[in-house]
C-alpha cells in the first residue's frame, strides 16, 4: 500500500502534537510533514529553500490563523497555482464561523472541518479525513515521466 504524504500547516504546538497522535493510530500509511505558518507551507509545496527535497503532498490539512501568510492567503495561492491546485485541501480550524466557512469554499477549499476540542473527537475527524481522501475518492496522478 502506498505511504501518502500529508502537510499540515499548523502554528498551534498543541494541534500538532493531536494530529501526530491521531495520525499513528491510523490503518492508512502515511508521512507527515508540519510547517508552522503560511510562508512555510508555500515554500514547502513549491520545494523552495530548505524544502527543495520535500515529496509532493497528497493532501494538505490547513488551518486559517497562521502567522506571516494567513490560511486563506495559502488556500488562494494552492488554487491559482497550475501544478498545486490539485491537491485536496482539508481547511482544519477551530473556526465555525458560516463567514471563514463560505470564504473557503469561495476560495475552492476541498472541505472544510471545524476542529473539536477532546482528543476522542479530534482523533475521530483525522482518521475520516484521511480513510475519506485516501480509500473513497479517486484523487489524480501526475502524468508526468
Amino acid at each position: 500500500m502506498k505511504t501518502h504524504n500529508i502537510l499540515l500547516v499548523e502554528d498551534s504546538v498543541g494541534d500538532i502534537r493531536l494530529t501526530v497522535e491521531a495520525l499513528k493510530e491510523s490503518r492508512i500509511p502515511n508521512q507527515l510533514h508540519v510547517v508552522q505558518d503560511g510562508v512555510e507551507a508555500i515554500d514547502f509545496l513549491n520545494k523552495e529553500g530548505q524544502y527543495s527535497n520535500t515529496p509532493q503532498a497528497d493532501l494538505i490539512l490547513l488551518d486559517l490563523n497562521l502567522p506571516r501568510k494567513s490560511g486563506f492567503e495559502v488556500l488562494k495561492e494552492i488554487k491559482e497555482s497550475k501544478t498545486l491546485r490539485t491537491i485536496p485541501v482539508v481547511v482544519l480550524s477551530t473556526s465555525d464561523s458560516p463567514k471563514d466557512i463560505l470564504r473557503s469554499y469561495e476560495l475552492y477549499v476541498n472541505c472544510f472541518v471545524s476542529k473539536p476540542v477532546e482528543y476522542d473527537g479530534f482523533a475521530k475527524a483525522i482518521r475520516s479525513i484521511e480513510d475519506f481522501w485516501f480509500t473513497t475518492v479517486n484523487l489524480p496522478v501526475s502524468l508526468k515521466a
